[in-house]
């Protein structure tokens, strides 16, 4: 596998239009990151790193509507191995005008784009939510 971002991406997306609860995709530092801000921006319900057979499973539980309709509606990958894209701190876009968000890799740590603005740090656009 060459974009493991990508892959969990997908991963989310298919489970999403599935109507799964839950979705598991091999674990990782970037990947946990990547959960943490989902929950935290309210696009996830919860996550979760277990072991299976001594290997790391990330598990992420899908969050729906009252009506069962999906929360997220684009999980987009920005930045690609083929292509990578970097913004400074003052350059990073916003989101359908702020209501979605986008999720950067910066030297301070994974961080979405708005407290990246905030804190001057500019990185890598790893993804679109929204």
């Amino acid at each position: 596998m060459t974009d493991p971002i990508a892959d969990m991406l997908t991963r989310l997306r298919n489970g999403l239009g599935a109507r799964h609860d839950k979705v598991d995709m091999p674990a990782s530092s970037l990947k946990m990151e990547l959960a943490r801000i989902l929950k935290e921006e309210g696009y996830v319900n919860s996550y979760k790193r277990t072991e299976n057979d001594g290997k790391p499973v990330l598990t992420v539980v899908l969050k729906y509507g009252p009506a069962g309709e999906q929360v997220v509606t684009s999980l987009q990958r920005v930045s690609r191995p083929g292509c990578r894209v970097y913004v400074g701190s003052k350059e990073i876009p916003k989101v359908l005008s702020g209501l979605g968000v986008n999720i950067l890799s910066t030297s301070g740590g994974v961080m979405t784009g708005r407290e990246a603005r905030k804190s001057g740090f500019g990185g890598e656009i790893l993804c679109d939510v929204y």
